[in-house]
């Protein structure tokens, strides 16, 4: 099933890790869906299935700031923007892992 469509696999893998955000892995295995389908290159369809992911996560993290904390507190911002820094890194950097994997693993079956 060698679907050139880049943005479809990667949505593709979005879906599956946040779909499966209970588990820890869940970029890498979303990563390797959509570097599986797209056929090669897998770390860039990987790295985009991570930032659709991440869109997600990062709307949360707002939210939260913005009930819980407040929009005027400017030094909780700082930690907020860390912390997406941070969730961003993992979440991308599994993915591109997991686009690795995904290659690796439609050479092998294939």
């Amino acid at each position: 099933m060698d679907t050139s469509n880049t943005l479809l696999n990667a949505a593709i893998g979005a879906v599956a890790t946040v779909g499966l955000s209970f588990t820890a892995v869940s970029p890498v295995i979303g990563g390797a869906i959509a570097a599986y389908l797209e056929g090669d290159d897998g770390l860039r369809v990987g790295a985009i299935s991570g930032v659709i992911a991440l869109l997600p996560a990062v709307l949360v993290v707002l939210l939260g700031f913005v009930f819980f904390v407040g929009a005027g507190a400017a030094g909780g911002a700082v930690f907020v923007f860390l912390g997406v820094v941070l969730v961003g890194a993992w979440v991308v950097g599994l993915s591109v892992l997991g686009g690795y994997v995904g290659i690796y693993l439609r050479e092998e079956l294939s």
